[in-house]
Order: structure tokens, then C-alpha cells, then sequence
């Protein structure tokens, strides 16, 4: 690969990770919540592996080139952010993160798929993996464009693993003998979920409904 092309990818992908968003607040969310933040944490990861797997197949580009599929996939995400934002909402009372509050071992293989769908329904995640993975593959490079663009999906879900951890640590290790600041946190974890899931809705709906003014 070209040397130059993957370090700036190193660089913007970082920048990328390092971005609070729905996968922060589900990361804190599970750090705070569960006796071990691995699952979800695996689970977020999951999801960016399954579309890195959808671009070395060309899936990914095939997918946004028919005419709205992108946009159900919106509305699917939308949901799903919305009914995993009130959940934890509903729930914010018990995140006071004592010995007796953690949840179960056996809930473990839910989180790990509750956080594969947050970021694998995700569009903007796949929108990420099509509009700017492929600018940092080279064509005259040793390695063919689909092992290319393989490497540097992984190496984005590396990237994801390391700053995820750390965001579920940091929110265990700070909020530890905390609860007050335990539960605002899950609070408002649970409130940008909701947040991003009714502006992804919303901008699937504001359009359609100008549209069925425009031709009333």
C-alpha cells in the first residue's frame, strides 16, 4: 500500500473514532451497565467488519447506487437508534454502577448484538466505508484494490476497538463511586441516541413530506 495514503487514512480515521457520537454514548452506556464492556464494544466493531466485508464485495457501492435503498436503510437505523435511546432511558435510575447493579453475564451475547446494530444499520456508517475509503487506495499499488480496501477497513475497526475501550474505561473508572453523575450520564447517553435517530428520520420524512405538498 502506499505509505503516504495510509498514514493520512490513519489520521482521518482517528479523527473519525475519536468523534463522540451514538457509538460513544453506547459505549459509555455499556461501561457504566455491564460487568464487562467487551461485548459491546465487540459488538460496535461487528458491525464495522460486516461493512468492510460489503466493500471489498462491492456491495457497499452497489447498495447507495440504487435508488432508495440507502433511504429505507436511514429509516431502519433511525428506528432502531430511537428504541435503543429510550431503553436506555427507561432505565438510567439503575446505572449507579454498584457490585449488586451489574448486569448478568448471560445478557452478554445481547449487548454484543445491540451493539452490532448500532453500528452496522447505521448509514453514515457505510457512507463512511464508500465515499472515503476508497480515496486512499492506490491502483498502482503491489496490493490488489479489494486487498487494499480490506486493510484499511480493518484497520479503521482496530482503530474503533482501541478508542471504544478506552471511552468504556474511562466512563467506569471516573463514574465509579459516582452514581448521581452515573445515571446523568447514561441519561443523556440515552438522549443523543434519540436525538440522532429522529434527525436521521427526519431527514427520510421533511423530504417525502414537501414532495406530497408540492403535488397537492
Amino acid at each position: 500500500m502506499n505509505p503516504q495514503l495510509f498514514l493520512a487514512f490513519l489520521v482521518v480515521a482517528g479523527a473519525l473514532a475519536c468523534t463522540p457520537g451514538v457509538d460513544w454514548a453506547y459505549s459509555i452506556t455499556a461501561g457504566l451497565k455491564q460487568r464487562s464492556f467487551v461485548p459491546a464494544v465487540a459488538g460496535l466493531c461487528g458491525g464495522y467488519v460486516l461493512h468492510t466485508v460489503l466493500l471489498v464485495a462491492g456491495l457497499a457501492a452497489l447498495l447507495t447506487g440504487i435508488p432508495g435503498v440507502l433511504g429505507w436503510l436511514t429509516v431502519a437505523g433511525a428506528a432502531y437508534l430511537l428504541w435503543l435511546g429510550l431503553a436506555t432511558i427507561r432505565s438510567w435510575r439503575g446505572a449507579s454502577f454498584g457490585g449488586a447493579e451489574v448486569r448478568a453475564p448471560a445478557n452478554q451475547f445481547r449487548t454484543f448484538l445491540q451493539g452490532m446494530g448500532t453500528s452496522g444499520i447505521n448509514p453514515k456508517g457505510l457512507l463512511f466505508y464508500v465515499a472515503l475509503v476508497p480515496q486512499f487506495v492506490s491502483p498502482e499499488a503491489p496490493l490488489p484494490v479489494p486487498v487494499q480496501s480490506g486493510l484499511l477497513g480493518l484497520t479503521f475497526v482496530l482503530l474503533v476497538a482501541v478508542v471504544y475501550s478506552c471511552v468504556a474505561l474511562l466512563a467506569r473508572r471516573l463514574l465509579h463511586s459516582r452514581p448521581g453523575a452515573a445515571r446523568r450520564v447514561t441519561l443523556a447517553s440515552g438522549i443523543i441516541m434519540v436525538a440522532l435517530g429522529a434527525v436521521l428520520l427526519s431527514e427520510q420524512i421533511v423530504p417525502l413530506l414537501g414532495q406530497a405538498l408540492a403535488r397537492s
